[in-house]
Formats: C-alpha cells, sequence, structure tokens
C-alpha cells in the first residue's frame, strides 16, 4: 500500500489546517458550545466555501470527487480541535448514504444543498435495544400507495435536532436483527409524527432521541436490500472517527508534552524526570499505531472484497479505541488535577476519545467478532 500523500491531498491537509488554527482554538470552541445547536453556523460556511462540505461528492454533484483519505485528513484536522460542527453526521454518515444508495434524480437534489451547506443530513439508524449490534432495527416501514410509512424510535442520532433531513432506516421485513429486510427513507425532519429530544453528549457534541410516529417517508434505494449499505456507511463512520481521534490524540500529546516542559516542582520542569520522558515517548508511540490504522480504515473504506473490508476497519477500530483510550488516560494524569477541570483543553480530548470509543461499536465489540470470525 501506498501511504504517501498526494500534492493536492497535502494542500488539503495545509488548507483545512489554516482554517482551524485561525478561528479554532480552545476559547473559541468554548464559545461556539455556547451557540443555540452547539456549533458555528458561520464555521459551516466557512467549510463550503473552502470545499469540505462536498468533498466526498461528484463533481456532477457540486463535488470534489474526493476519497476516503481526503475525509480522513479532514477529519483529523477536526480532530485536533474538537470541532463541535455536524460534519460527522451529514457530510460522512448521510452523504455516503445517499451516495450509495440514492438514485441519481436524489442525489442532484440533495447532494449539491449538502455540499453548500444549505442542508443538513442526520444518521438516524441506532436503537436503544440494540446495543451494538449493527443491523438491530425494530422501527418499522409499511407502504400505503407510493407512500412509505414509518414507525419507531431512533437513539443517539448525532446532530438530530439540526437536520433537516433524516436518513432512517426501518424494517420492511425479517426479525429485528437480520440484516435482510432493512430499508433507508429520506424523512423530512419537520414532518407530522416526527418528535426530536436533543441533548448533549458528554464530550459536548449534540444528539437527539428521535421518535417516529405514522411519519411519511420517502425511499432510498430498494427496501429490504439496505443491509449492505448500512454496513459500508458504519464502516465509513469508523474509518472518519479513526482520524478524528487520531487528531484529537496528536493534541492531547502537544498539550502534555508543553506542559512537562513548562510545569515546575521542586525548582525544576516535571519533564526532566525521566519516567515521565518514557511515558510520553509511549504516548508517542500509541498515537503513530494509531495513526497508521486510522490510514488502513480509510484505505479499506472502498475496498471491493467485503470480508477483507470488514475485518481491517474492524481491527482499525479495536486498536485505534485502545490507544486513544490510553493516551488520554496518560494526558490527564500527567497533568494532574488541572487535567480534569473544564477551563483546560486536554480533559475535554478525555471525553471526546471516549464518546470516539463508544461510536459504531467499542473496542470490545469488534474484537469479539474478529475472534468470532476466526472462530
Amino acid at each position: 500500500m501506498d501511504f504517501d500523500l498526494s500534492y493536492e491531498q497535502r494542500e488539503l491537509q495545509d488548507s483545512v489546517s489554516r482554517l482551524l488554527k485561525d478561528r479554532y482554538d480552545f476559547a473559541a470552541r468554548q464559545r461556539y458550545a455556547k451557540e443555540a445547536e452547539g456549533w458555528s453556523h458561520e464555521l459551516w460556511s466557512h467549510y463550503a466555501n473552502l470545499g469540505l462540505l462536498g468533498l466526498p461528492f461528484p463533481s456532477e454533484y457540486g463535488g470534489f470527487g474526493g476519497g476516503a483519505v481526503d475525509l480522513m485528513l479532514t477529519m483529523e484536522a477536526l480532530g485536533r480541535v474538537m470541532a463541535l460542527e455536524p460534519y460527522l453526521a451529514s457530510v460522512v454518515l448521510g452523504g455516503a448514504a445517499l451516495r450509495l444508495a440514492g438514485s441519481s434524480a436524489q442525489q442532484a437534489e440533495l447532494l449539491p444543498r449538502v455540499a453548500a451547506g444549505a442542508l443538513l443530513l442526520a444518521w438516524a439508524h441506532g436503537e436503544r435495544q440494540a446495543g451494538h449490534e449493527p443491523f438491530f432495527v425494530a422501527t418499522t416501514a409499511r407502504r400505503e400507495g407510493r407512500t412509505w410509512i414509518l414507525d419507531g424510535a431512533k437513539s443517539l442520532v448525532l446532530n438530530g435536532a439540526s437536520a433537516q433531513t433524516l436518513v432512517v432506516s426501518a424494517r420492511t421485513g425479517g426479525e429485528t436483527a437480520d440484516r435482510d429486510g432493512l430499508g433507508l427513507f429520506l424523512v423530512d425532519a419537520g414532518a407530522q409524527g416526527v418528535t426530536r429530544h436533543p441533548y448533549r453528549l458528554v464530550d459536548g457534541t449534540s444528539a437527539a432521541e428521535i421518535t417516529l410516529s405514522g411519519v411519511a417517508a420517502s425511499a432510498l434505494g430498494e427496501p429490504g436490500a439496505a443491509g449492505p449499505i448500512v454496513a459500508r456507511v458504519t464502516e465509513s463512520g469508523i474509518a472518519a472517527v479513526a482520524a478524528e481521534a487520531v487528531g484529537a490524540m496528536r493534541a492531547a500529546l502537544d498539550l502534555t508534552v508543553e506542559y512537562l516542559k513548562t510545569r515546575e516542582q521542586f525548582g525544576r520542569p516535571i519533564g526532566q524526570n525521566q519516567a515521565l520522558q518514557h511515558r510520553a515517548a509511549e504516548m508517542l508511540m500509541a498515537t503513530e499505531q494509531a495513526q497508521s490504522m486510522a490510514m488502513l480504515a480509510a484505505m479499506m473504506v472502498d475496498e471491493p472484497d467485503a470480508r477483507e473490508r470488514e475485518r481491517n476497519i474492524a481491527m482499525a477500530k479495536v486498536i485505534v479505541g485502545r490507544e486513544a483510550r490510553w493516551v488520554a488516560h496518560q494526558a490527564v494524569q500527567l497533568h494532574g488535577g488541572i487535567g480534569v477541570t473544564e477551563e483546560y483543553a486536554v480533559g475535554h480530548y478525555f471525553r471526546r476519545l471516549t464518546v470516539i470509543e463508544q461510536l459504531f461499536g467499542d473496542s470490545s465489540f469488534h474484537l469479539r467478532r474478529l475472534a468470532e470470525e476466526q472462530a
């Protein structure tokens, strides 16, 4: 595999980094978190102007035709600043569902609006009883004439309160945990029968519980055959948060090294303590390992061999989750009491990495799946 970045990818990396460096320090993040929806609409417009919101979409639909590695670079940069905007929910997850399942007419209608920042999507798939099972869906879809009617409830819908259009998974047949019998549907978030209960996760990001009661919807792709699409969208999400975790790990490591250089005890910086130097070096090695696995996940997103793709992305989720959790713990411990205060960034990186480890199945879940595959 070629792990070198192209000229265009390096330019993308530099452009995103410059934008976020100028506009997204920790104090700015704290201000954005206090806005009505918990993120900055001004920054969202800048993302659109830079082309980030259309990055993975075909050029004929207002996008730039970027691939999973381009998304990886963007997500890593967003992870460095713990960006609050709904990039994962709208562009990565919702956008992947539209790209993979949508008709030409649906893509032509919706993707240019997403790319311009005029339409926010949310991926409404998870349910309370599902745990981490990727195909557990109790929400039902029944057909009435040309319209589909949805009933059920979705949980932990990332940025579900901000979205104008929901991409909802619902069951047209089969048992609740079956891979077969799943459909994807487009729902107007303001439609009759949709109830949203927004809340903040422990890391400050936004989510919602959504109830659907007799809601009219239009099919996205072929109803009953969306299992493979659900898997691909989930894999895209895993690759994206793996890259975001690497960005957050690097930022936490930088804060920790700077703290070791400047915090003094007994008349000298604590970073002169060799044991603490060793722990910082181990944090660096863990971050480098996580970055390698995040790159592997990104390169596997478009792998045509489903078994190979699923196995490698699951391995990436296990290793990145494990290393991210360890680096986050070390960062807080090496800072001491200040590491858990609201006013200092490192504790917020700890929270974000904790949330990322749980998204799309935690490390234990994916490790168990890998073990079962080998049995």
